[in-house]
């Protein structure tokens, strides 16, 4: 069905490659539009539960294919017809979304991991804030998410001068949640896409939502948000199940009701 990703599901998960390995898995306008349908497609299926974004080859995504750019584009309309769509689709996402970052993550493509609820990456991976090399800004969240993240002073830093970051170090900095050995990237992958899916849906999308409300909320507007949120939470069944799981000492079993 696509032309620059592949998309499978299994055990509850949708897992989305980026596949232009030749090309680093460079964004074109295709790219944009297809993974943007991906994440859309994934949050449909009432069987998915969580979403994984990689790439395929040596590396997650290396930002835009500059090949061909012609002089005359005019960025801003590429930002707001292809990148700002796609970000946005994986934002407002019901679901997890995952970004298991395979290698380097550079200008758009580290937007986009920086836009997903995890980021998890290989030993090997980098992230880089590419824009300011070829005389651009940040752009597709990065400069939204990043500050969030790290705090404003690092994201200005890593903005401004474009250095690499390498895996643990962006682990240090609370980029990414956890940094994974050559020899277990896919079992843990797996597995943390595995625990995620496992969770009550309800709960989590509830959460996520809670969770990007609060940066423009005030504590009272949380406080509302928080009970209205636990009043439907409260009635499904997965909280029935739940409790009724930890009075009879087991593991829950939540089947997404």
């Amino acid at each position: 069905m696509y032309e620059t990703i592949e998309y499978e599901t299994r055990d509850r998960i949708a897992w989305i490659r980026l596949n232009r390995p030749d090309k680093m898995n460079a964004f074109t306008m295709v790219m944009n539009k297809e993974v943007q349908e991906a994440v859309e497609r994934g949050e449909a299926n009432e069987d998915v539960r969580c979403i994984v974004i990689t790439g395929n080859g040596r590396a997650f995504c290396a930002g835009q294919d500059l090949n061909g750019v012609d002089e005359g584009l005019d960025h801003g309309d590429v930002l707001r017809s292809a990148y700002n769509p796609m970000v946005k689709q994986v934002v407002n996402c019901e679901k997890p979304v995952v970004a298991a970052v395979n290698g380097v993550a550079a200008g758009a493509g580290m937007s986009l991991a920086l836009a997903c609820d995890f980021r998890l990456a290989h030993e090997n991976a980098s992230f880089i804030e590419a824009f300011v090399h070829v005389g651009l800004v940040p752009d597709s969240g990065s400069m939204y998410f990043l500050p969030r993240l790290i705090g404003h002073a690092k994201a200005l830093e890593l903005a401004m001068l474009g250095d690499k970051v390498s895996a643990s170090n962006a682990k240090e900095l609370g980029m990414v949640n956890d940094v994974y050995e050559h020899d277990a990237w896919e079992e843990k992958v797996s597995k943390f896409a595995a625990r995620l899916s496992n969770l009550p849906p309800k709960a989590v999308s509830l959460i996520k939502e809670g969770m990007a409300k609060s940066w423009d909320s005030s504590l009272e507007e949380v406080l509302e948000f928080e009970a209205e949120a636990q009043r439907k939470a409260g009635r499904t069944n997965d909280h029935h199940e739940g409790v009724k799981a930890f009075i009879e000492k087991r593991r829950p079993v939540f089947q997404g009701s």
